[in-house]
């Protein structure tokens, strides 16, 4: 018998591949998502969404691309998974994304071809906008000049062209490297870890869309996740994945505090009391990191 047949299951509810169907709506993301959306259909020019390792940036990044209707919106998702990004390579992306074809070589070529495109989608009574994922890491004072130029970019109705950056706090030192830039940013929210009562709704919620009918956590379990996790959702995910193949493992249709407590000891997770729960940047930063390099070991 396998797992998912072992827990009546219908696959994987705790990977933490970006998959849109396990979105979870909770108050924040609605509220971010809220915001992110009046920015592009007022075409305020630049928001910015900040959020720590884990928090769900990519995914509600992912749901607002599937959300903005393509009869209204020309929008493109451009994730950045490395830093030596230049400027030529970054113009050329983003107007092959928008749909210009044949893009040019020269960055003053591709800005001319972008701005005909732009005006065209804008005559097509579209809203061009430009979603980038992991946005810091272009950090570079020359990147950060280039968006401002396209931000520049205007008829007589306004700005022809929306930009949304998803990224890390180091995004706010990113937009620093150019006060005008920085000053153009319309619309900002910070994402944070879940609550103790978001992070099981958020369980139950991966849970439901597995099929799963029963309740596979105890109340108690339920806290200690919590607790363990500081409401990060991609830790969540793994205390959750290891927790079921434990319990899997001893026959344990119900996962209770104990075997959370044994997941979080492999993982090297310290219990904190919830008054304790709110960890430094650094000190997140370092425990998913490390627990990312041990999966890949």
């Amino acid at each position: 018998m396998s797992l998912l047949e072992f827990y009546g299951i219908k696959g994987q509810p705790f990977s933490n591949a970006p998959d849109n169907r396990f979105y979870f709506n909770s108050e924040q993301h609605s509220h971010a998502l809220l915001r992110l959306k009046y920015a592009v259909d007022s075409m305020k020019g630049l928001a910015v969404l900040i959020g720590d390792i884990g928090t769900g940036k990519t995914t509600l990044a992912r749901r607002m691309l599937d959300e903005l209707p393509e009869e209204e919106y020309e929008s493109a998702l451009l994730i950045i998974i490395h830093s030596s990004v230049t400027a030529e390579w970054l113009l050329k992306k983003i107007s092959v994304q928008l749909g210009v074809k044949d893009v040019a070589d020269t960055k003053m070529e591709i800005i001319s071809q972008l701005y005909q495109r732009l005006v065209q989608i804008h005559e097509a009574g579209k809203k061009p906008v430009v979603l980038i994922d992991e946005a810091q890491m272009l950090n570079s004072r020359d990147l950060m000049e280039e968006f401002r130029g396209l931000l520049n970019i205007e008829n007589t109705d306004g700005k022809l062209l929306s930009l949304i950056f998803f990224g890390m706090s180091g995004l706010n030192d990113c937009l620093a490297l150019d006060p005008p830039l920085q000053q153009r940013v319309a619309v900002k929210y910070k994402l944070k870890s879940l609550d103790a009562d978001a992070t099981e709704a958020y369980i139950r919620h991966r849970l439901s869309i597995v099929g799963c009918e029963t309740d596979l956590f105890t109340p108690e379990a339920y806290r200690s996740i919590y607790e363990h996790s500081h409401g990060i959702p991609r830790l969540i995910n793994t205390i959750c994945d290891n927790a079921l193949f434990e319990g899997f493992l001893v026959k344990k249709k119900v996962v209770g505090e104990d075997l959370i407590q044994e997941v979080a000891e492999e993982l090297d997770l310290e219990k904190k009391p919830v008054s304790m729960l709110r960890e430094t940047d650094e000190e997140i930063d370092h425990i998913i990191e490390r627990i990312g390099e041990e999966t890949k070991s």
